[in-house]
């Protein structure tokens, strides 16, 4: 399956990056998606986002790239605290359905893009097709399916098996794009086990 890595500050979050599906001339814009709203919408229960001097402070721990550090809100999917790992490579978490198993993952690692080299960049499979849809890629073989953002050297994949997840949910997901909650610090960048390394979660 493809895989997960990656993140950068809220200020380089773009607006609406991925708008309607087709693509779109090979000089358009690369960006991170509009981060999601709160799922309240009540001010006095809405989650706390966290500041950039908080994941910073606990990346720094673990000697890990603050910038890489990201969620997303799959609609129907909870994340699995056990498969959250942060390393040099960069960041990944899988999100799970209760419902029927399917997993979306996400990756956030260095690495650029182009319409150029969309096909060949950062693969996991041969024979990938790449089509642009908004600011972003959307990427498909080997049974995979992925939606790729670039920004500031580094990349950002939201991935499923394609008869697993559809691509609108694939791209839902990718446009929930955001910095953690304050209360998902502790997940999304787990503390160290037994002093030795980065904890995979839990």
């Amino acid at each position: 399956m493809i895989r997960a890595v990656r993140a950068l500050p809220l200020l380089l979050l773009l607006p609406a990056l991925m708008v309607g599906c087709g693509t779109e001339k090979s000089g358009a814009r690369t960006g991170i998606p509009k981060a999601s709203s709160s799922p309240s919408s009540s001010p006095s229960s809405s989650p706390t986002p966290a500041t950039s001097a908080e994941i910073a402070a606990r990346a720094k721990t673990l000697g890990f790239d603050p910038d890489l550090v990201y969620v997303i809100d799959p609609p129907g999917f909870t994340l699995a605290q056990q498969s959250v790992g942060v390393s040099d490579v960069g960041l990944s978490v899988a999100y799970i359905s209760p419902k029927n198993g399917a997993v979306i993952n996400l990756r956030v690692e260095p690495g650029t893009m182009t319409d150029a080299n969309c096909t060949t960049q950062a693969v996991t499979t041969e024979h990938m097709t790449c089509v642009r849809d908004g600011n972003a890629w959307y990427r498909t073989g080997g049974g995979d399916a992925e939606y790729v953002m670039a920004a500031k050297g580094h990349l950002v994949h939201v991935a499923a098996e394609q008869d697993k997840v559809s691509r609108e949910v694939l791209r839902e997901s990718a446009r929930s794009l955001r910095r953690p909650y304050k209360s998902e610090l502790a997940v999304v960048l787990p503390p160290r086990e037994f002093g030795n390394g980065v904890g995979a979660g839990g």
